[in-house]
């Protein structure tokens, strides 16, 4: 067994992990689907890909981007969060590289673009189903069915993280399965040469951008569910690979039958098409199931989004971040504080468009990635030796050289964000430099309590944390 030293678990064999609970962990395949749905959830909001840049370019993102983006950061997410197997994820990575103070700032943005991505699925789930019910495209009945929808996914996760994990192999099951059908049935209409058409001349790199920094970003969020995870050293990085292949196949699959079985209509694709290309394939019965599919997926999204908030915040409460009534649990384990603070931000923001929302969100989620890059290659030069149960096979120099084509990234997709767009993502960052500080005073003046968990290993020994 080893300690914790100098802000990170100094060990030559095995890092410790806190005493487990009662409650039952997740295993690796709920493991797998939780990833699915924190990333992907199928290939639904990807259409706009091919709306901004045609099939080629869409076909390629889909490709390229994996090895840019999210082949880093599940790597970044493997081997930081078996060094740190604890409820708060990328916060106590940044915490314990950079200090409290940016541990914070780390958790004040992740969990706020978490809680905007949240707003994303209610507005989703009723876009695949307005076009059967036109009645939930607006007004009061659409916003009877968001809350309600809210009220219900809420409640699931209030009943318990392993109950959300099988719910979300079930709902992953039914959400791909219509696009292998769709697959077989498209097979007589594929023409390869509809794959290749781009025009460089009509693109949205905007929106192009946005899509696939939405649809293929996320990986990290599993971290702050470590603490729940049934031998996180090995499961962690396991599950992660396999939902890299999961994500990737369910996104590049269903966009090559859709664009090489139809003729193209770029304005046609937005959010819902695929439902529209399974009539014109299969027949109204595959419309349907793709819609029941999209309608599940937004639920699994939900769900495993709100679980990440939530035990987020539970992992900032038992560190001492925020007050203690965060960290207080559900008879079922849960986080019911994080919950219901989670599902408030929900229903605050759901009355944003779809494009807005993730225009907000990747921005707000660009600077947590930066942080979590510095916080990476802080911990690998000043403490080597500490002990990683799974280790990226670079050195130094690699793990420097592997995070800049990412950061190249962020710094596009800051660079195109729109004025409005930019200016709320800075007001809420500024929110979060201030409110820090403010909540060091409101436990310097005993108003509320503060506490950090006895079961978790000490940070503070001559440690960044100090």
């Amino acid at each position: 067994m080893g300690q914790y030293d100098s802000a990170e678990y100094v060990t030559i064999g095995e890092v410790p992990t806190p005493p487990a609970d009662n409650f039952k962990k997740v295993s690796v395949l709920p493991l797998i689907f939780l990833i699915f749905y924190e990333v992907s959830g199928g290939p639904f909001g990807v259409e706009d890909s091919v709306q901004a840049a045609g099939p080629f370019l869409a076909l390629l993102g889909f490709l390229v981007f994996p090895f840019i983006w999210s082949i880093p950061e599940a790597l970044i997410t493997a081997e930081m969060g078996t060094m740190f197997p604890e409820n708060g994820g990328y916060v106590v990575w940044v915490a314990s590289a950079l200090g409290p103070y940016w541990g914070f700032q780390q958790g004040w943005m992740k969990w706020l673009s978490g809680v905007i991505d949240n707003a994303l699925y209610p507005v989703l789930f009723l876009d695949y189903l307005k076009s059967a019910i036109p009645a939930l495209g607006g007004g009061w009945p659409r916003i009877f069915t968001v809350l309600a929808l809210t009220l219900v996914l809420t409640y699931m996760n209030y009943r318990g993280l392993t109950i959300v994990g099988w719910v979300a192999v079930l709902l992953g099951v039914f959400s791909i399965l219509p696009f292998v059908v769709m697959g077989f049935v498209s097979i007589p209409k594929l023409k390869p040469s509809r794959w290749l058409v781009v025009n460089m001349h009509h693109v949205d790199w905007n929106l192009y951008l946005n899509t696939l920094f939405w649809n293929l970003n996320y990986w990290d969020s599993i971290s702050t569910l470590a603490g729940e995870v049934e031998n996180p050293k090995k499961t962690l990085p396991k599950a992660l690979f396999y939902a890299l292949i999961l994500v990737v196949v369910g996104y590049f699959f269903p966009l090559l039958v859709g664009t090489g079985a139809l003729p193209l209509d770029r304005e046609l694709w937005t959010d819902g098409y695929f439902s529209d290309i399974a009539k014109l394939l299969g027949g109204v019965w595959l419309r349907w199931w793709i819609q029941a599919a999209a309608a599940m997926s937004n639920m699994g999204m939900f769900v495993a989004e709100m679980s990440s908030d939530s035990f987020q915040l539970l992992g900032m409460a038992e560190r001492g971040m925020l007050p203690e009534f965060f960290s207080k649990r559900s008879r079922y384990g849960t986080p019911l504080i994080g919950i219901l603070f989670s599902a408030s931000g929900v229903l605050l923001l759901s009355w944003l468009s779809f494009q807005e929302i993730v225009a907000a969100e990747n921005f707000l989620y660009c600077f947590g990635m930066i942080l979590e890059f510095i916080a990476f290659i802080r911990l690998r030069m000043k403490y080597p030796a500490a002990a990683r149960p799974y280790k990226i096979p670079v050195g130094t120099v690699g793990s420097i050289l592997m995070c800049i084509p990412p950061t190249i990234l962020i710094c596009v997709v800051l660079a195109i964000s729109s004025l409005k767009v930019a200016v709320i993502s800075l007001v809420a960052v500024v929110i979060g430099l201030v409110m820090q500080p403010g909540l060091k005073y409101v436990e310097k003046r005993r108003w509320l309590k503060f506490s950090t968990s006895a079961n978790l290993p000490d940070l503070h020994n001559d440690s960044p944390l100090r």
